[in-house]
C-alpha cells in the first residue's frame, strides 16, 4: 500500500472516531488547539522565517510571499478563529421536519458530516489551522496538501493540533499533512475515492483548474477572485473612496482584494479624479477604458473586452458605464462569482443589484474585505465557493456537512 493510500485510510478510520464526540467533547479539543498554537508561536515564526526566507531567495511573486508568512498577528488571528469555532453550534446531528406524508409516514433530514476532506492549497499555513479545527467539529477527517513553499510551517502547526487529538485519545489521523510535495503524489491522493469524500482546492487558477480536470474525487473549487466595486450615481463619494481603497490597498495578494471598477458616468467626472490622486500616491497602476481615460496621467486604455484579470497586485482596471445596466452587464462578463459590492444610497438600486448579480458575496456599501469567513462569523473558513455545488462563498461549519433523510413509521408499507 502507497505512502498516500495509507494516509487516506487513516483518515477516514479517524472519522469515525467522532461519531461519538459530543459538543462539549470537540470544544475542549479545539480550546486547547487554540492554546497551543498561541503558546507557541515562537516556533511557529522560527519556522516560518525559514521558509519566507527560502522563498524571497527563489524570487517568489510579491503575492505568494505575502500569503505564506505568519507574524505575531496572524497566528493569533489563528488562534482566535478557533475560539470562534468553539462558539458556534455544532451542526452535525441538527435535524430539520420536512413533514407527514398521508400515509402517516415522518420525514426530517439530520445534518451529517462528509467525511474526509482534502485541502489542496498553495502558500497558506494558516489554512493547516483554519482546516483542521472546522473539519473537527463538523466531524470530518482532514488531509492537508499545501505547496513546498510552505510545508515545514503547516507541518507544525499540524504537529501542535495532532498533540492535542493525541492528549484526548484521539488519532493524530484526524489532522494530517502529506509529508512530501512531490506532484505525483498529488495526483494519487486526487484517485482516492474510496476514502477520501471530498477536495478542496485552494490557490492560483492554475492549481484550481488542475484539480478540477484530473481529479477522481468530487471538486468543491474556488476560483480567481475578480471582485468588483460598482460606484452608482446616487453614491455617497467620500464612502466610496474609503471602500475601493481598502478593497485595493489593504491587502493586494488576497481574493477579496478588488480587481475591477466600475463607475456610473453620472458621477464619473466628481469622483475619477479623487481616484486618480489617491492612486498616484499609493502607486496602483490603472487599465481603463477610453470613457474614463481623460481623469488618469498615463493610463493604460484598454479595449471595452480586456477586463477580468486578477492582478493581486497594486493594479486595477476601470470601466466607466453608461448606467445601471451597463454595470450588471459587466459584472456578468467579467466577475468570477466570488464578491462584488455596489455603493449607493439609492435602496432600491442596492435591492435591485443584490438580487441581479451572481457572486457568493454581494455587498451594499461594505469592502469586498468582509468576504472571508472570519469577517461573516463563521471563525474561520475551508475556502470561498465560486460554485454552487454544493456550498456557495465561505465554506465554514454548515458547508463542511451534507444532511440525510430519517423516516418514521409504524408498520406502513407500499402499496
Amino acid at each position: 500500500m502507497s505512502i498516500i493510500t495509507e494516509l487516506a485510510k487513516q483518515a477516514k478510520q479517524a472519522a469515525q472516531t467522532l461519531a461519538i464526540l459530543d459538543e462539549s467533547e470537540k470544544n475542549a479539543v479545539l480550546k486547547d488547539m487554540a492554546a497551543a498554537i498561541r503558546g507557541n508561536k515562537d516556533t511557529i515564526k522560527a519556522v516560518n522565517e525559514k521558509e519566507v526566507a527560502r522563498a524571497k531567495e527563489n524570487n517568489l511573486d510579491d503575492a505568494m510571499i505575502d500569503r505564506l508568512i505568519l507574524d505575531d498577528a496572524r497566528i493569533e488571528s489563528m488562534a482566535e478563529g478557533i475560539e470562534v469555532i468553539i462558539s458556534l453550534d455544532d451542526p452535525v446531528g441538527r435535524e430539520r421536519v420536512i413533514g407527514t406524508r398521508p400515509n402517516g409516514i415522518e420525514i426530517k433530514k439530520m445534518r451529517i458530516p462528509l467525511g474526509v476532506v482534502c485541502m489542496i492549497y498553495e502558500a497558506r499555513p494558516n489554512v493547516t489551522a483554519d482546516a483542521g479545527a472546522l473539519c473537527f467539529k463538523s466531524g470530518n477527517g482532514v488531509i492537508l496538501r499545501g505547496g513546498k513553499e510552505a510545508l515545514d510551517t503547516s507541518l507544525a502547526i499540524a504537529g501542535l493540533m495532532q498533540d492535542v487529538l493525541e492528549k484526548h485519545n484521539l488519532p493524530r489521523a484526524l489532522v494530517t499533512v502529506v509529508p512530501n510535495p512531490d506532484r505525483a503524489l498529488m495526483q494519487e491522493l486526487m484517485e482516492q475515492r474510496d476514502y477520501i469524500d471530498v477536495i478542496i482546492p485552494r490557490g492560483g487558477e492554475g492549481l484550481i483548474n488542475y484539480v478540477t480536470e484530473h481529479s477522481k474525487v468530487p471538486v468543491i473549487q474556488h476560483f480567481k477572485g475578480v471582485c468588483h466595486l460598482y460606484v452608482d450615481k446616487d453614491a455617497d463619494l467620500d464612502k466610496a473612496l474609503a471602500i475601493l481603497l481598502n478593497g485595493k490597498t489593504q491587502r493586494t495578494g488576497v481574493c477579496n482584494a478588488l480587481e475591477g471598477l466600475v463607475v456610473h458616468q453620472a458621477i464619473a467626472g466628481d469622483f475619477l479624479p479623487r481616484v486618480a490622486e489617491a492612486f498616484e500616491q499609493h502607486k496602483v497602476t490603472v487599465h481603463v477604458n477610453e470613457k474614463g481615460a481623460q481623469y488618469f496621467n498615463g493610463a493604460d486604455v484598454i479595449s471595452e473586452d480586456a477586463y477580468g484579470e486578477e492582478y493581486l497586485g497594486l493594479e486595477i482596471a476601470i470601466r466607466v458605464v453608461d448606467d445601471f445596466a451597463g454595470a450588471i452587464s459587466h459584472i456578468a462578463d467579467f466577475g468570477s462569482n466570488h464578491t462584488e459590492v455596489i455603493c449607493t444610497e439609492n435602496e432600491d438600486s442596492a435591492k435591485k443589484f443584490q438580487r441581479a448579480v451572481d457572486a457568493s458575496v454581494v455587498m451594499v456599501n461594505a469592502s469586498s474585505r468582509f468576504s472571508d469567513g472570519s469577517q461573516l462569523g463563521l471563525g474561520a473558513e475551508i475556502g470561498i465557493a465560486t460554485t454552487k455545488l454544493h456550498a456557495y462563498g465561505p465554506m465554514g461549519l454548515e458547508s463542511l456537512t451534507s444532511e440525510k433523510y430519517l423516516v418514521n413509521g409504524v408498520g406502513q408499507i407500499r402499496e
